[in-house]
């Protein structure tokens, strides 16, 4: 850079003489206190705007080094960490059976009102989604300690398969259930409907929502169990269940 400015500038030893009393400045010191010279000043200047040129070009090649490293680890199926946000979940529901029920025993003791777990949700479609919280076989699992609101709404469908199919389930019950430590689950919150369809539907449809908040620890589980897996899963928008941290 000095040979560019010797070979340049036919006042050559007067912009050296720069050079050298702008190297002996102290951090922080201003030129034009320090400076008199307008020539001086003018070098400054200049050597400023070719440091800010050459500090632009190096953080460019360095944005685009990254973001090339981060395309081929997820090209290789390396999946970047996600960028830290407040923890929520929202998941819509899948397809369950009536065969999978025997896995409700795995969720531990239920009420007999609410005594199918739901074992099934979608976390990663263009409906749901998760961040900082953990999903894993119908459970959420708390990362963070904090107040959560709680929340789920279950959508059930009854074909009308005879008036007493439907007397002997009256009731359409939701639990939001939580697990902690302690062996066995804890109700957090129940709703309950108890409806009268016309005997000429074809179905007897109706919504159950709640939602609550709750002081959650770091490992806490949330779960929903039903009264009949009698539900319409054809709408992600209609069934789901999900929490968020509220900052209080």
């Amino acid at each position: 850079f000095l040979f560019q400015l010797k070979a340049q500038a036919p006042g050559s030893a007067e912009e050296l003489r720069c050079l050298q009393v702008i190297n002996q400045q102290q951090e922080g010191s201003s030129l034009e206190e320090l400076i008199g010279n307008q020539s001086c000043l003018k070098l400054a200047n200049t050597i400023k705007a070719y440091v800010a040129t050459v500090t632009e070009n190096v953080i460019r090649r360095s944005a685009v080094k990254e973001a090339r490293r981060s395309y081929f680890n997820a090209s290789e199926g390396q999946v970047p960490p996600k960028t830290a946000g407040k923890p929520s979940a929202h998941l819509t529901l899948r397809p369950q059976s009536l065969a999978q029920d025997g896995n409700s025993k795995r969720f531990g003791n239920l009420s007999q009102s609410c005594r199918h777990a739901i074992a099934r949700w979608e976390d990663s479609t263009i409906h749901s989604h998760l961040q900082n919280i953990t999903y894993r076989d119908g459970r959420l699992r708390v990362n963070q300690a904090g107040k959560y609101y709680v929340y789920s709404q279950i959508y059930f469908r009854y074909p009308s398969d005879g008036a007493s199919a439907r007397v002997s389930v009256p009731q359409l019950v939701q639990c939001i259930n939580w697990k902690t430590s302690y062996s066995q689950p804890i109700l957090l919150l129940k709703g309950v409907g108890t409806k009268c369809w016309a005997p000429e539907a074809d179905y007897g449809l109706h919504a159950l929502y709640q939602g609550g908040l709750f002081e959650l620890k770091a490992g806490d589980e949330l779960f929903v169990s039903v009264s009949s897996l009698a539900i319409d899963y054809n709408d992600a928008a209609a069934s789901y269940f999900g929490a968020f941290r509220l900052d209080l």
